[in-house]
């Protein structure tokens, strides 16, 4: 009996319609299966006629629970109960593929930025891809077939509620502290990047850096284990002709690209000539301006110091605008990397954590929002005798006291910088 024959045969609830909740019901649809309830802890529009009328007596009931990857167990507890029954739209992916290879790639930080580099390599190297999951398009959208590459972004909310993840490719980047307040604590989050590695067999491939692999020992996974090379990479960075990529901020996410290029036998020389004509994603180290003396960087997507830490090393002499709502956990370490900070301007709701934060490190302001902040940084620079610079929004800090999301934050970040640096220097 077919996968699909099997999931017919099941009851299913659907927790969350966001988007990767009303992915899951299509696929539902388009595959017959009919025996489904949904739920939200919000107002249901579109899929009425589905809702479950007794969530509690449904939760009993139903063979499986498809629970959206924003919903908490530590924060949802009538959920605890039925943790052996939650399951996710990527698992449904997995159960029902049988001909596809897969590529699963999670960390706390650089996830996207690798997704898409890996796509890039693979899509001019004449491999059909796909691109899905945390990264935008839900995974149960794309329609796949044999011999295709599906490249998924897991994030630690996904990876913690999966139980059928058993990806050809695994790739794990690394790992800080982040989402505490999701998880509980670090063991938790740990435990659910580790997920990606739980169901491989000996035919496939888990990528991981040598700093991780007591990890991977500690839980006897079978799959191939793969340390990236930096000296190797090191030598082939050297003739990428790609200012973005050969930048410090990429060093890890393309030493693992490459790593894997050499597993599907991609030349050297091939390799190269893709990565010649990547474009980074907006929001991650973005540079946007570049004057003769100064440029502008938008990182807003760094949401913890450690995803900002990259970009403070790989500038000099740089203005730097942080803060935010800070994360569980979150500390400022400078030692290293404070020579690079000519000063730092405070912003966000949370300016006092980030003043004790930095205190007697660096120089800072407190300019509370990006407009003052941008305003300040230009009159500094004016000051300067021509100091090649950088201003840069790395903030260290989730968006959500001053905006919806990172996204947000760094086009209001860009606006205003295009708005007021021609007041300021001829362009």
């Amino acid at each position: 009996m077919s996968q699909i024959h099997m999931l017919r045969e099941q009851s299913f609830l659907v927790y969350g319609l966001g988007s990767s909740g009303a992915s899951v019901i299509k696929f539902f649809k388009r595959n017959k299966i009919k025996n489904f309830k949904v739920w939200d802890d919000e107002k249901i529009n579109s899929f009425v006629k589905y809702k479950a009328k007794n969530l509690d007596k449904t939760l009993e009931i139903v063979d499986f629970i498809v629970l959206s990857p924003g919903v908490s167990l530590i924060k949802n507890r009538c959920l605890r109960k039925f943790e052996k029954k939650i399951i996710t739209d990527i698992d449904l992916f997995f159960i029902t593929n049988n001909e596809s290879k897969s590529i699963v790639v999670t960390g706390t930080n650089g996830k996207s930025t690798t997704c898409k580099l890996l796509a890039h390599l693979l899509k001019k190297n004449k491999f059909k891809t796909f691109l899905g999951g945390n990264i935008g398009t839900p995974i149960l959208d794309i329609q796949n077939s044999k011999n295709d590459y599906v490249i998924i972004e897991a994030s630690s909310f996904q990876l913690s509620h999966s139980k059928f993840i058993s990806p050809d490719y695994a790739f794990f980047l690394n790992f800080t502290n982040d989402h505490l307040d999701w998880h509980g604590n670090i063991t938790n989050y740990l435990n659910s990047k580790l997920k990606i590695f739980q169901l491989q067999t000996k035919k496939n491939y888990a990528i991981i850096d040598k700093k991780y692999k007591k990890f991977f020992i500690q839980k006897k996974f079978l799959s191939n284990l793969i340390h990236p090379n930096k000296k190797r990479y090191f030598k082939t960075k050297l003739k990428i002709n790609n200012e973005y990529l050969i930048s410090k901020i990429n060093d890890e996410n393309m030493n693992f690209v490459y790593t894997f290029s050499r597993l599907m036998r991609i030349s050297e020389k091939s390799f190269i000539r893709s990565m010649k004509t990547f474009k980074g994603l907006p929001h991650r180290f973005e540079i946007f301006i570049k004057k003769k003396y100064l440029t502008f960087i938008n990182d807003s997507k760094a949401t913890t110091f450690e995803a900002s830490q990259s970009a403070l090393s790989s500038c000099t002499n740089i203005y730097w605008i942080l803060g935010g709502f800070p994360k569980k956990g979150n500390k400022i370490k400078l030692s290293g990397i404070k020579k690079n900070i000519i000063k730092c301007y405070i912003i966000g709701n949370y300016t006092n954590f980030f003043k004790k934060q930095v205190q007697g490190k660096v120089s800072f302001s407190i300019t509370k929002n990006l407009k003052n902040s941008i305003i300040k940084i230009l009159k500094d620079v004016k000051l300067t005798n021509k100091v090649r610079s950088s201003i840069l929004l790395s903030p260290s800090a989730a968006s959500y006291d001053q905006f919806n999301n990172f996204e947000k934050r760094g086009e209001e970040f860009k606006r205003l910088c295009k708005k007021y640096e021609g007041k300021f220097f001829k362009t």
